[in-house]
């Protein structure tokens, strides 16, 4: 069974890290893609090894992304 799910990456240092926020689950790579990579595997492995109960539990089924504007200083 196949399942969407977010990935933010964002550059930090010199490398970037991944966060699914559906599952508050990060991982970290040199490239985008492997943070990617890296992610994907993370996930899969919580699902092969996650009980059903903690997958109920951890999984958000709405996430939204918005961009806002705030006063700086």
């Amino acid at each position: 069974m196949q399942k969407q799910l977010t990935a933010f990456i964002e550059r930090e240092g010199g490398g970037y890290v991944s966060l699914c926020p559906e599952l508050d689950i990060a991982s970290q790579g040199d490239t985008i893609e492997e943070a990617r990579d890296n992610l994907r595997e993370a996930l899969e492995l919580f699902f092969e090894t996650a009980s059903p109960e903690e997958i109920r539990t951890r999984l958000h089924d709405e996430v939204y992304l918005t961009r806002m504007e705030v006063t700086v200083g």
